[in-house]
């Protein structure tokens, strides 16, 4: 029995090897031939094997599992037809880049999403440990160090998939083997990635320059990968004109908004008009010959200064001690921020860090978050206090002690707390969508909701507030 179990595993990682070789489209998928088209040859292997592998497994296990793993499964699909495409093709513009990289960023937020849509799932570690190291597949994007940056998406799953398999080691050897085939496809990625892509992507120095219609039909997603927060649509611009950073094809459009946002600082521009001038006021001024504005032209002219106005400055990142104070600011999309050299008397204040992930070892004195988006804090101890100010969609994990966590202004605050911490104090004022996530004894978290709506009664002595429910 034990041999014909082993033989019917090897034939249902055969047929999903088939399988992923059917999705590919064969070896070479159209390149250019010779050596342009070796590394596209070299990744089809690693669809036919470990993604395979992971994509078999997945549909033993059935259920999210396999749905995401349908997800996956596209995703490297449309990896691949970009591969093909680099593989034949000179490198483009950062425009049409942007466009060739929407597919797989389409895919990385459909993996995403469909994780958060379904946290209640019993397989909720298996989706979550795909979902935090997906963001992997925007290597293709990562010059000059696309390799770190894969490792680094792997070791975020690390969490998740631990867990997997303290609850199934003894259970189910299915979801052993299937965390070992899924944390196989991001080594034996690293290990093309210094193959063939050292320091990115890598294009060809013949051919044709790569065009927007070699992308795959899809609407677009928006951005390069790692994926960015949905926003605004862009407002009517020259799109001919070049670029003028080093890659972000976004710039032009965030300096408009960053104008369009001054709030009340966009009036400065306009010129006062004092109370002798205005022809309400004055009757005989209603009949100079001179242009009088009134009514609604004004309003023709007064967007002129904010349209002249200067872009906004990128500022460069930091991360630096300043006396007793690390300084974290301006990191865009950075996931290895790490500060170990710490000392009790020591501050961390982290200030519009945005799609990115920090670090603290050891024990420090105070983190204070501000201004930060789409961002996590792994830290181990506090001894005073860790306030989260400003911000939006940000995710903190204590993996010590911490007496008291802060949260004031923020939208969007998912706290998971350790065993040692559960004595934490969360002090919240206007703030939204905050969840506190509290481990069981079995090593699952229990997600609660921070109350957000109050009750406040006069008792005939004082004002008594009560948290309510909100219905639906």
């Amino acid at each position: 029995m034990a041999e014909l179990g082993s033989l019917v595993h090897r034939l249902e990682l055969a047929v999903g090897r088939l399988e992923a070789m059917s999705m590919s489209g064969g070896s070479t998928g159209g390149s250019a031939g010779g050596a342009v088209s070796v590394y596209v040859d070299a990744y089809d292997k690693i669809i036919s094997g470990p993604v395979a592998e992971y994509i078999t497994l997945s549909q033993k296990i059935g259920g999210d599992v396999q749905k995401h793993a349908d997800m996956m499964k596209q995703a490297f699909n449309n990896q691949r037809k970009l591969l093909v495409t680099a593989s034949s093709s000179q490198k483009p513009s950062d425009a049409v880049l942007t466009t060739l990289l929407q597919p797989v960023s389409k895919s990385i937020q459909e993996v995403q999403t469909f994780r958060e849509q379904n946290r209640t799932s019993p397989f909720f570690n298996h989706l979550s440990a795909v979902s935090e190291s997906v963001p992997a597949l925007g290597w293709v994007a990562m010059a000059p160090k696309p390799c770190p940056y894969v490792k680094e998406m792997q070791d975020a799953a690390m969490f998740y998939t631990n867990r997997v398999l303290k609850d199934y080691k003894e259970k189910d050897k299915t979801h052993v083997d299937w965390v070992k085939a899924y944390v196989n496809i991001w080594t034996e990625m690293q290990n093309y990635i210094k193959e063939h892509h050292t320091t990115g992507l890598t294009w060809s120095k013949t051919g044709a320059i790569a065009s927007a219609s070699a992308a795959a039909p899809s609407p677009p997603a928006g951005g390069c990968p790692p994926p960015p927060p949905p926003g605004p649509p862009p407002p009517p611009m020259d799109v001919s004109a070049p670029s003028s950073g080093g890659g972000d094809s976004g710039e032009d459009r965030n300096a408009l908004f960053a104008s369009i946002n001054k709030g009340s600082d966009i009036t400065k521009g306009l010129k006062h008009v004092s109370d002798d001038q205005k022809t309400h006021k004055n009757p005989n001024l209603r009949g100079q010959s001179g242009p009088v504005r009134t009514g609604p032209k004004p309003f023709s002219s007064s967007p002129r200064p904010a349209a002249s106005a200067a872009p906004t400055r990128t500022l460069p990142p930091v991360l630096e001690l300043e006396g007793k104070k690390w300084k974290v600011e301006n990191h865009e999309g950075a996931q290895d921020l790490v500060i170990s050299d710490t000392e009790l008397k020591q501050v961390v204040y982290a200030f519009k860090c945005n799609k990115s992930t920090l670090q603290v070892k050891g024990k420090i004195n105070s983190i204070t978050l501000d201004n930060c988006k789409k961002s996590g804090l792994v830290f181990d101890d506090v001894v005073g206090i860790v306030e989260v100010i400003n911000c939006k969609d940000v995710k903190i994990q204590v993996l010590g002690k911490v007496p008291t966590i802060s949260i004031n202004k923020t939208d969007g605050c998912h706290v998971y707390l350790s065993k040692d911490s559960l004595a934490c104090e969360i002090i919240s004022a206007k703030s939204s969508e905050m969840n506190i996530l509290v481990p069981n004894k079995n090593g699952e978290f229990t997600e609660l909701p921070v109350p957000e709506q109050f009750k406040t009664v006069w008792d005939g002595h004082k004002l008594v507030t009560t948290a309510t429910e909100i219905a639906g």
